[in-house]
């Protein structure tokens, strides 16, 4: 079982280390290095890169693809699914759900931060009208954090003014629930927690991405006793040779053996 990631760069490594706590399999990452960030890129030529890079791993051998951008998931899931209708492909929303479910009485408010093309897609617009939540919530493009996130080790400095900086003009104390809706963005959940403070819960969409994906995994008739009893091997496919990227991943991943490849034909 081969089971693919995609992201623009390091912020998928927020759901696949979730992963890899609970499913042993040959994962093949593939970053879009050479054309991240994508959240202030023009939408089409966004998609261009998005499939271009799906078609990679199809044609490695994936059988189940985890799209770990929020970004790419709002503009291209729908068409990702219509194309490749013999892969399973899984996507990324902002967690507004799990806010909503936890704020009772809306008693505090709720804040989105996700890319700026999450954040003007219709798919964010139908998640929060449908919870019927959307006088609760603000949503803030903070864009901004991607490239910090890129460096990883790890600019926390920069990441607590750049953050602060977006919020000088929103009340902090009003907000009882975070939502990182972009995968880069948990790279700086403590930075989040410490602006907010302990109380204020910060929320991912990483575990339930993962629910899903062993969820599929079982429907797909790949039994978890065989799963697990699988060695754990990662390959990253970059479209852009980085030294910087590769070391960064791996002080994400953990004690793994990583095997890089370089696809720069994109």
């Amino acid at each position: 079982m081969k089971i693919g990631f995609f992201d623009s760069g390091l912020g998928g490594t927020t759901v696949l280390v979730e992963a890899l706590k609970e499913i042993k399999a040959e994962y093949i990452y593939l970053a879009d290095n050479k054309n991240s960030p994508y959240g202030i890129k023009d939408v089409n030529k966004v998609k261009s890169y998005i499939f271009s890079n799906i078609d990679t791993l199809v044609n490695m051998g994936c059988e189940i693809i985890v799209v770990a951008c929020n970004t790419a998931t709002s503009i291209a899931i729908n068409e990702l699914r219509e194309k490749y209708t013999d892969i399973c492909i899984i996507g990324t929303e902002p967690a507004v759900k799990v806010a909503v479910d936890n704020n009772r009485d809306d008693e505090k408010r709720i804040l989105v931060c996700a890319t700026t093309i999450t954040t003007k897609q219709k798919k964010l617009t139908e998640l929060v009208n449908k919870l019927n939540t959307a006088n609760n919530i603000d949503i803030l493009a903070m864009d901004g954090l991607v490239p910090i996130a890129e460096e990883y080790d790890c600019n926390e400095d920069m990441a607590n003014a750049y953050i602060l900086d977006k919020l000088k003009d929103f009340n902090i104390k009003s907000y009882g629930y975070i939502v990182l809706g972009c995968t880069h963005f948990p790279l700086f959940r403590s930075v989040f927690s410490d602006i907010f403070g302990n109380d204020v819960m910060v929320i991912d969409g990483s575990r339930g991405i993962v629910k899903n994906l062993k969820n599929k995994l079982d429907g797909m008739k790949k039994n978890k006793n065989d799963v697990n009893d699988t060695e754990t091997k990662i390959t990253l496919v970059l479209t852009s040779k980085s030294n910087v990227f590769e070391e960064n991943f791996k002080k994400i991943t953990g004690s793994y053996n990583i095997d890089v490849i370089y696809n720069i034909t994109n």
